[in-house]
């Protein structure tokens, strides 16, 4: 065995295989994987082994489509041909309307990944599949390429090629502990040895938190128990003339498949169960755990009442074993937050499915700093501190019973809520807030009339559509009131810090006192990486805040990056302090009726802050908007927040005060031209191809500059706003834009614009294409014009008045 390599992966199931051979792929040969047992002998053999291209992103169907393309490439070796069924085709049923229009724009969605989905009638679905019968069915989504591949040969066929690459493979090997050393390098100790690494890679399945805990790390990762059987020989099926299309059925929580002449039958029952919490058996190996069929019992009466044929059929093997599930049911493929050299490519709950494709972006990232594609839906920095096993295992109960029926618009499920709140929780709750998720934090979205009142979430707008116009007419016309919690908080101080961040950003950062601004850090590719305010305070202190989501991501950044020399101190403040956001042509009258201070336009201008007093409770206000009208974001610890609110609520009743919620700023932020990270702010594209050409400061050096300036003019594609031709809903995230005929982009994000009337969305379209473009909504065109620049108080009079 080795002593030294430059990779260690942990793990050899598809995960580890995959990721071992991808790295061989980029060039890097000094990889070794590790593994406790023989390959496969934990999730990995027992898998279903389900091959769809379906994706609810952009990312995933990317990496499944890479995933098909490989196992198509290892099916055709004719020195060790992989056991894969592609092509057998496979129909999502559905039951509702809302969910045939997820499946309208999820076909949408696949276009601009070059993949044809294809949606069907109730009728259509039965000529396909003839097992099933059409009631209580309106229709599918049908996925031409879908397909199993066997789990053994494929990580044989991984582990081979990336042998014959150079890699090499330790079975029979257990990882007993990890040691990092100062330069960040790693000791893997193993009942073997020990091999020093300069990266090791956790893919241990549901293993996850052993390897974890020798890292001081807890993964957000929990295991299920999944049963499915095998039947005997079925007529339907041996007479069918053709292989039986894979089926998977929202309506009864099930999936099925053909093996050999029968059919393989996988249930999601709703009296579902954890696996593992309380540790694993270490000779827990090639196992399963006791079959339970009484549990399935109600999942399998509506399998019998969809496939009548499946009562007429003996079961011949019944398989009960553990699979995976995060927080928000992606898989965590990236670096270990608050590691340096460690990554993970854990929580595959269809892992066969998708092990291609997450292997192939994990290596990029480990070779290249970054994937071809943005992997923000995949970084184990999306989930911070308060992700827990526990909190995990109550997500993954949920995403268990609802395995087939994905999340609407907007919709956020009660598992695990509330997971952080604010003393103003229960306040806002009594005022009629209706709560978002935003990391974790309960975030008023938007405020009910009456306390009874529920949301029909679907694709069309719903009734909050007009409750959300109220809330801007007030923020328009008055002032309102907004909490802003979890925003991302890092004080920067330290004689280095202003010219360590002016490297960082592409902008200038605010040099004077009492100054901010707002600023973009590009990754080495000189694309975009995260946005920030900068917020210049007295006594030497920088405060950078960014997206709530970014939290972890972002400190990861900073500190990846940090002077040697220890000039420049990064301190979190995030979990301490939330933002109170003032907005409204009376907001000055408001914040000046409670807090000291001149307040005027030129006492305290745009893209100012200072310290202040709301009431008594201690807070720094910072004149900058994200609505487009005259704004205060006042930061406060989370001590005085209430004192703050109530100072701010009496202050306001004399200008009828009222709330709004986050869907209101997205409604506002999208006339003003205001982008969002991670939506509209990817690394897939450099600040000039993003419409941030203000930003970018050529006379000066920043991270990232000489790969921006070697690219010169040349623009992949342009984020663009357009104004739709559609009053009944928004495009969605990934909806596809076309132009005579031809796929031109992507939508970023959408939404109406109640102040303007429009109907408003980003996207990421050929640079080119300039008229003729329509939009997909719901499965249909509609046409689309350019707009050039915000369509709400472009010159920023209302901001600065």
């Amino acid at each position: 065995m080795k002593s030294q390599a430059r990779v260690v992966v942990i793990g050899g199931g598809i995960a580890g295989c995959s990721t071992l051979y991808h790295l061989t792929q980029e060039g890097w040969s000094d990889v070794v994987l590790v593994e406790r047992d023989e390959l496969t002998s934990g999730t990995t053999w027992h898998s279903a082994a389900q091959v769809t291209n379906f994706g609810m992103s952009q990312v995933m169907i990317g990496l499944k489509s890479h995933s098909i393309k490989l196992y198509k490439e290892l099916a055709a070796d004719p020195e060790y041909p992989v056991g894969y069924n592609f092509g057998d085709g496979g129909i999502r049923l559905a039951n509702t309307q809302a969910h045939m229009d997820g499946y309208a724009h999820f076909t949408s969605l696949a276009k601009g990944m070059g993949v044809e989905f294809e949606v069907l009638d109730a009728q259509e679905c039965a000529r396909r599949h003839p097992l099933i019968s059409t009631e209580n069915l309106m229709g599918g989504l049908w996925d031409p390429s879908d397909g199993h591949i066997d789990p053994a040969q494929l990580c044989q066929a991984l582990a081979r090629r990336a042998r014959a690459a150079g890699a090499e493979v330790y079975r029979f090997t257990s990882v007993t502990d990890l040691t990092q050393h100062a330069d960040d390098s790693w000791t893997v100790h193993t009942d073997k040895g020990d091999i020093r690494a300069e990266i090791v890679v956790n893919a241990c399945g549901y293993r996850v938190n052993e390897v974890g805990a020798m890292m001081g790390v807890e993964h957000p990762v929990a295991s299920m128990e999944h049963q499915y059987f095998i039947t005997e020989d079925m007529p339907g099926v041996m007479e069918a003339g053709h292989r039986i299309p894979l089926l998977r059925c929202p309506i009864s929580d099930y999936y099925s498949r053909q093996e050999k002449n029968g059919l393989l039958v996988g249930f999601y029952e709703q009296e579902c169960k954890t696996w593992g919490m309380d540790g694993i058996d270490p000779k827990f190996s090639n196992d399963l755990c006791p079959d339970d069929l009484d549990r399935v019992m109600d999942v399998l009466e509506g399998a019998i009442s969809r496939m009548p044929a499946l009562a007429e059929v003996g079961i011949k093997q019944v398989v009960n074993g553990p699979i995976t599930y995060t927080i928000d049911g992606t898989p965590l493929v990236g670096p270990i937050p608050g590691k340096r050299n460690a990554f993970c490519i854990i929580g595959l709950r269809a892992g066969l499915g998708e092990g291609g494709g997450h292997g192939w972006l994990l290596a990029q990232q480990i070779v290249h700093g970054e994937a071809c594609y943005d992997t923000w839906a995949l970084d184990p920095r999306r989930f911070t501190g308060h992700a827990t096993q526990e909190l995990t295992s109550l997500y993954a109960i949920q995403d268990y019973q609802n395995e087939f029926r994905f999340h609407l618009p907007h919709e956020h499920r009660p598992a695990g809520r509330p997971a952080k709140t604010t003393p103003l929780t229960p306040i806002l709750e009594q005022a009629g807030a209706h709560f978002t998720v935003v990391n974790g934090w309960e975030r008023s979205d938007y405020f009910k009339p009456t306390p009874d009142f529920v949301e029909d979430y679907g694709y069309s707008y719903t009734k909050v559509h007009e409750l959300v116009a109220a809330e801007v007419a007030r923020v328009q016309n008055h002032v309102a009131l907004a909490e802003v919690n979890g925003f991302n908080r890092i004080e920067i101080t330290g004689p280095g810090a202003r010219d360590w961040l002016d490297y960082m950003i592409c902008s200038r950062v605010p040099r004077k006192i009492g100054k901010l601004g707002l600023g973009y850090l590009l990754n080495d590719y000189g694309n975009v990486k995260a946005e920030a305010t900068i917020a210049n305070l007295p006594d030497g202190r920088i405060w950078y805040g960014s997206a709530a989501a970014a939290e972890f991501h972002d400190m990861d950044w900073l500190s990846k990056h940090l002077p040697k020399d220890g000039s420049v101190t990064l301190r979190s403040l995030t979990n301490d302090h939330t933002i109170l956001v003032l907005a409204g042509p009376k907001s000055r009258a408001v914040l000046s009726a409670c807090a000291r201070g001149d307040w005027s336009a030129t006492g305290f201008p745009w893209l100012s802050v200072r310290e202040a007093r709301i009431g008594h409770a201690p807070a720094i206000v910072m004149s900058v908007s994200f609505s487009g009208e005259l704004a205060y974001e006042i930061h406060l610890p989370n001590s005085a927040l209430f004192a703050a609110y109530s100072a701010l609520m009496r202050a306001g009743a004399a200008h009828d005060i009222g709330h709004f919620g986050a869907r209101a700023v997205d409604s506002m932020r999208m006339e003003k031209g205001y982008l969002h990270w991670k939506s509209d702010l990817i690394t897939e594209f450099d600040p000039y191809e993003t419409g941030l050409d203000r930003f970018v400061c050529r006379d000066k050096d920043f991270l990232g500059k000489a790969a921006l300036m070697a690219r010169g003019d040349k623009k992949r594609r342009r984020l663009r706003m357009l104004e739709i031709d559609a009053t009944h809903a928004s495009p969605q995230p990934s909806d596809s834009l076309y132009a005579g005929g031809r796929l031109i982009g992507s939508v970023t994000s959408a939404d109406w614009g109640h102040r303007t009337g429009k109907n408003i969305a980003y996207a990421f379209m050929q640079p080119d294409i300039v008229e003729g473009i329509t939009v997909d909504i719901i499965g249909k065109p509609y046409a689309a014009r350019l707009l050039n620049g915000p369509v709400y108080d472009p010159d920023n009079s209302r901001v600065k008045s």
